[in-house]
């Protein structure tokens, strides 16, 4: 069977770690060629030497640059699948929330995939794919996640403005809506925190468990695919069940 994405252009930001990463080594496995963005050196160089026929470059989302300079990048390449899944998270009670934390995190996670879709739309490729990563604390009302769930329910905003905008070009804009995943994501709390904070969600999901990179990955590669022609202006939850009422 031919590799789904074989000559395929593939840009994807946030992928030196987590479901990016996830999906950037299932989607070189089936003959994409891939641009890759991260923001920390380590992890770049990792992905690199993981990924050799990937191009893997800093980027970072929270940059008024950072549309130009992946543009810049990608060099007026024909775009067939684009996911942004570069992300910043942080809690806060109400009474510590701050202009830095909520700059922080609107500047990351809704102003860096405006500019990057600004940036690169006119090397989208008829037909070609975009996904975006939101979360499901859109949808928990969990405390202290006032800041971070606005700015995952405003992409799922934009993306269904997008989709209705691209459509004409058949380019189709999906958004992935991870739950419960077994990433470093997290890594802002300590252990103690983030093992109070899985179990009461695990307690929540109907499956019972929390889910892996890859199977968030795989719900992106379809979006990305053409087996999903059909499918735009949807929201793709991966959470278990979290949601489901």
């Amino acid at each position: 069977m031919t590799p789904r994405f074989r000559g395929k252009r593939i840009v994807i930001t946030g992928a030196t770690n987590g479901i990016g990463l996830a999906g950037a080594r299932r989607l070189a496995d089936e003959g994409a060629e891939l641009l890759l963005t991260g923001t920390h050196p380590a992890r770049i160089a990792q992905a690199q030497r993981e990924i050799g026929s990937a191009t893997v470059i800093f980027n970072d989302a929270s940059t008024p640059d950072t549309g130009s300079a992946l543009a810049q990048a990608n060099a007026g390449g024909g775009i067939d699948g684009l996911w942004l899944n570069a992300g910043y998270a942080d809690i806060a009670t109400i009474a510590d929330t701050d202009a830095k934390l909520f700059d922080a995190m609107m500047a990351t996670n809704v102003r860096g995939p405006l500019l990057q879709l600004a940036a690169l739309s006119d090397s989208l490729t008829d037909g070609a794919s975009v996904v975006v990563t939101s979360s499901t604390s859109t949808y928990e009302g969990a405390p202290r996640t006032a800041v971070y769930a606005a700015t995952k329910a405003a992409l799922i905003a934009a993306a269904r403005s997008w989709a209705a905008e691209l459509a004409p070009r058949g380019i189709r804009v999906n958004t992935l809506v991870p739950g419960a995943i077994s990433t470093d994501f997290r890594s802002f709390m300590d252990d103690t925190t983030r093992s109070t904070f899985e179990a009461g969600v695990v307690s929540r999901v109907p499956l019972g468990r929390v889910g892996s990179a890859d199977e968030a990955a795989a719900v992106a590669l379809f979006l990305l695919s053409d087996d999903a022609s059909y499918v735009t202006a949807s929201q793709y939850p991966v959470d278990g069940g979290l949601t489901h009422r």
